[in-house]
């Protein structure tokens, strides 16, 4: 695994997490990491990414740590990408395709199947010269010749076809829930929506919240496909709660693209409930990544609520229960400000304080909405 650390990036430790990160995506994906390397360049080079002289490393690192895939952390070109191929003689992959491997897995329904293999094909369009000339580097004999431009441009005809009809498929998902959301806000009832990094704990939330089944587990991308149960407050009303795909930094535009009949659930939210997992040591660094999104989404100003989640993994003996948690947190001075709410949604704890929040929240912003 590979990154580089450049005069655009933000330093040499967020490129540190990002690679942290990175491993932990091989991991989803079940690749073993067998070496992490971080290069200092000035900027990534035109033709490799890398310098040449870390293309010789590479190479020799063969023969005492032997690989059969080189990710890297930023999304390469076609051309990049084919240069390393052919320089490695090796497999290389970049964040953007494995984030699309892990979402292919993930998916389980038909609507987010449909959206991973609309962003799968509008990825591999640029790339399809590279996949033909890795076949010609086989060598020859029947089934492995080169299949010349005709092949290849029939290629492009077929998946620039197979694009339009996967993108007017998820057309008609937009218009589907842009119906449920009307049907909804006829119906007067606020949507809550959970919005955060991935392995946040969102979905554990909404487990808890809603006493739901959505799937959870303790890996990055573990919900793709969105999730709403209705919850009732503490003053009797009742709110739609709506788990959506996590965010992550350097999120694909293919993926954004793709997903934005998902997203477009967030522009309708009275509410975000934006859930930090708290003993993340790259907490502060994976908020600014959703504020970032959210800012790009156009939701900024969307009213909101910051959920510090998993409070129970921060230390030991001072969180035997929610009082001595919330007792500690209270000692260091409380949170951060009227918007923020200490929590563990594994266990429960914190959550009545919550739920009087989201109460209080809607409330005010009822009158506005009306």
């Amino acid at each position: 695994m590979l990154a580089v650390s450049h005069k655009g990036s933000q330093g040499r430790q967020a490129t540190r997490n990002s690679l942290e990160e990175l491993a932990q995506l091989a991991d989803t994906a079940g690749a073993a990491v067998v070496g992490k390397i971080i290069q200092q360049l000035p900027t990534p080079t035109h033709d490799f990414y890398i310098g040449k002289g870390k293309i010789q490393d590479l190479l020799a690192l063969k023969s005492t740590n032997p690989y059969s895939v080189v990710i890297f952390d930023d999304e390469l070109t076609p051309n990049q990408q084919k240069n390393l191929e052919d320089a490695l003689e090796v497999k290389v992959i970049d964040r953007v395709a494995l984030i699309l491997d892990i979402f292919a897995k993930r998916a389980r329904t038909h609507e987010g199947r449909l959206q991973v293999e609309l962003a799968q094909h509008q990825y591999l369009l640029p790339r399809l010269a590279g996949q033909w000339s890795h076949l010609e580097r086989l060598g020859g004999g029947i089934g492995t010749r080169g299949p010349g431009e005709s092949q290849l441009e029939t290629d492009r005809r077929l998946i620039k076809r197979k694009i339009q009809r996967l993108e007017e498929q998820t057309e008609e998902i937009r218009r589907r829930r842009a119906q449920y959301r009307q049907q909804r806000q006829r119906s007067g009832i606020p949507v809550a929506a959970l919005v955060g990094y991935t392995n946040a704990g969102k979905s554990t939330l909404l487990n808890t919240l809603c006493k739901a089944d959505a799937y959870a587990d303790d890996k990055l991308f573990a919900t793709l496909d969105p999730t709403t149960r209705r919850l009732t407050l503490p003053d009797n009303n009742t709110v739609l709660v709506t788990d959506t795909v996590g965010f992550i930094r350097k999120l694909p535009p293919a993926i954004v693209n793709a997903f934005r009949a998902t997203l477009e659930e967030l522009s309708e939210a009275s509410l975000l409930l934006h859930v930090v997992d708290l003993s993340s040591p790259d907490a502060t660094g994976q908020c600014q990544t959703v504020e970032d999104i959210l800012r790009e989404l156009g939701l900024a100003d969307r009213p909101r609520l910051t959920v510090l989640n998993k409070i129970d993994l921060l230390a030991g003996e001072q969180y035997r229960d929610e009082k001595q948690a919330l007792d500690y947190f209270a000692a260091q001075g409380g949170p951060v400000d009227a918007g923020t709410v200490y929590v563990s949604a594994a266990k429960g704890w914190g959550l009545n304080r919550l739920l009087e929040m989201i109460s209080e929240t809607l409330g005010k912003t009822a009158p506005a909405s009306a």
